[in-house]
């Protein structure tokens, strides 16, 4: 058994081409506690957001602060806020991140697998 205290998780810098603007994650379930499942919040500062990538895996994502946006390609943006949970299939591309001005946190719960822009 793990015991995470999300608000004390330490807060690690995400990098990559992934990623426009100030981005921290925090690590709840991670590969070294499980061979199945994945569990981290995505913090995105200041109107930060990701590009379009999909993954090899389905992805369900739960704003647990502030307010957002996501976006499948092809369609319309959607707006998301404290307590929306999103579901991604695997192999839709999509991007989400902050609303301009803003800053959003999320949930991300999924399983292993590759992302790929």
């Amino acid at each position: 058994m793990k015991i995470v205290n999300l608000s004390k998780a330490e807060h690690i810098p995400a990098s990559g081409d992934l990623f426009i603007g100030t981005v921290d994650r925090q690590a709840y379930v991670g590969e070294g506690d499980s061979a199945l499942i994945r569990v981290n919040a995505v913090t995105f500062h200041d109107g930060a957001v990701n590009k379009f990538h999909a993954h090899t895996f389905d992805q369900v994502l739960l704003v647990t602060a502030g307010d957002g946006i996501v976006q499948v390609e092809g369609q319309p943006e959607k707006r998301v806020s404290v307590g929306d949970l999103i579901f991604v299939p695997a192999g839709e591309r999509h991007w989400h991140g902050a609303a301009p001005g803003k800053s959003m946190t999320h949930l991300t719960i999924s399983t292993p697998g590759k992302t790929e822009m």
